[in-house]
């Protein structure tokens, strides 16, 4: 019914409008035109009320319909239809489920070497076991990453070694020289026998030259756009993106991060200089959740079903593993705020410290009111974020919460070595994750996400460490000097802020 009301609603629209351009001198063309408009808005917003939104997007919504009424129906369509999120993943949720199931039913980890002894923070232990559909493993080996330079050599590295096949996802790769050599090496491994697997997001790829994947194509290597759409600005496709960087070499060894394919993430674009970055390398168990969570991608894309025991073979037992990991995705085709939910458990639940690290700080009701209380109790709550934009609306909305958490004592880092761009979360020196997933609503409820869950490890010591190497590199956000910011700086970012349920 609402998908009828849709068309029938886009088809007055259009109908309209060219009435408009026809004949605009005709007053009572006019009067007919702004009656039509004025009853598709308000349709809109019925509908809007139906999904019963959270209020504050609700209003915004409202807001916009107000303002830019042709505009704002335009953009609800493109963007912001809930209803249509549910039908579009119901299948991929179902698979999802399926897999799951099957995975943690053949491929039980249980407790091979169990160092993290969970003590105050069984709460959030049991909350992300709850929300994930994979269990911890203690029988994995990891290694932190800080920046690309670290990164690529590696990864080269494991492709060229690679002899039965490869598994690639990523947001952006672009056609650049990082991504050429990434390109031969791939090419070379498959036309020495090896499978190899490239799944990329559509939108995030949409400047990459297509040639560079028609090469790829045309050596034997299988790729696929996620989520494809013609028109990227015009598609309700466009808003639910894939966002996940994984890579698994013959099921051993995997990488997962905040960093994607390009020369700017090695530090070489002018405009950012030096990219800060955090990858995470991974051996053992939680090895195959990642191979698991691509494949569930690449069925839900191609059809292609690959959950054998070829890709998803057991693993011999880690001699070095310590503590704990586990995988957790996340996307539009989840019951719950996955990450979100996970995040706000974190913080919560946290004795002493809370690091966050994130490009973006779009943060919602809940967390912005986890985050000031947990600051307010005497937790040491540090967020790092850039000094300097790479998208200006995010990142001035994101300045627009400043004044609230220093006012309750959070501490807030402007990084200034270069861009920052990690996506991570420190607690207590004892849990952290590390992902794609922003401190934003856009990770929360649009994209596809995922992130890994460590306890105990010593991949939490070295994030620990790398946040410390992080703030000497930073300028603290002293409030005394905050609240004097121009007028014109406030109004920008309030300005900014009024969209951020939109974002």
């Amino acid at each position: 019914m609402l998908r009828r009301v849709q068309l029938l609603m886009t088809l007055l629209l259009t109908v309209s409008l060219i009435g408009f351009l026809s004949y605009y001198w005709s007053v009572y063309m006019v009067g007919w035109l702004s009656l039509i408009i004025i009853l598709v808005v308000l349709s809109v917003f019925v509908i809007i009320l139906l999904e019963n939104r959270n209020p504050e997007r609700t209003l915004v919504w409202a807001l916009v319909m107000m303002a830019l009424p042709v505009v704002g129906v335009f953009v609800y369509f493109t963007f912001g239809q809930n209803y249509r999120r549910k039908r579009m993943f119901r299948l991929k949720a179902m698979l999802d489920e399926e897999s799951y199931i099957k995975y943690r039913t053949q491929f039980d980890h249980g407790v091979h070497n169990q160092v993290f002894k969970h003590g105050h923070y069984a709460k959030v232990v049991k909350l992300i076991d709850s929300i994930s559909r994979l269990p911890i493993s203690y029988n994995s080996h990891t290694k932190v990453l800080t920046n690309g330079q670290e990164k690529f050599p590696l990864l080269l590295t494991e492709i060229r070694q690679a002899e039965h096949h490869i598994h690639l996802q990523y947001y952006i790769v672009r056609d650049d020289e990082l991504a050429l050599e990434l390109q031969a090496a791939l090419i070379e491994r498959a036309q020495a026998g090896v499978e190899v697997r490239f799944l990329y997001d559509a939108v995030g790829c949409f400047s990459t030259d297509k040639a560079y994947f028609k090469k790829m194509e045309a050596a034997g290597i299988e790729v696929h756009a996620f989520f494809p759409v013609v028109l990227p600005f015009i598609s309700s496709k466009s808003n639910y993106r894939n966002h996940r960087k994984i890579v698994v070499i013959d099921g051993t060894v995997a990488f997962t991060g905040g960093i994607n394919v390009g020369d700017e993430y090695l530090g070489k674009d002018k405009a950012f200089g030096f990219w800060r970055d955090t990858h995470l390398i991974v051996r053992g168990e939680a090895v195959s959740e990642l191979q698991l969570i691509f494949l569930q991608d690449w069925y839900y894309m191609t059809g292609e079903r690959l959950f054998t025991p070829y890709y998803m073979k057991p693993l011999e037992v880690m001699e070095n593993a310590t503590g704990g990991v586990q995988i957790i995705a996340s996307g539009p085709d989840e019951p719950y705020e996955t990450m979100k939910s996970l995040y706000f458990g974190l913080i919560t639940e946290a004795r002493h410290s809370v690091y966050i690290a994130s490009p973006y700080l779009i943060p919602d009701e809940d967390l912005m009111t986890a985050l000031k209380t947990a600051s307010m109790s005497g937790i040491d709550v540090r967020i790092l974020l850039p000094s300097f934009p790479d998208h200006k609306i995010v990142f001035y909305a994101s300045r627009s919460y400043f004044d609230d958490l220093l006012l309750a004592g959070v501490k807030i880092y402007e990084y200034n070595k270069g861009f920052m761009h990690s996506k991570v979360i420190v607690v207590d020196d004892a849990i952290a994750t590390i992902g794609t997933a922003n401190m934003d609503l856009r990770s929360f409820h649009l994209n596809f996400e995922v992130n890994a869950f460590l306890y105990g490890t010593n991949s939490v010591h070295e994030l620990t460490r790398d946040f410390y190497e992080d703030f000497s590199n930073s300028s603290q956000v002293e409030r005394s000097v905050f609240i004097r910011r121009s007028f014109r700086q406030r109004l920008v970012e309030s300005i900014s802020r009024l969209f951020s349920p939109l974002l």
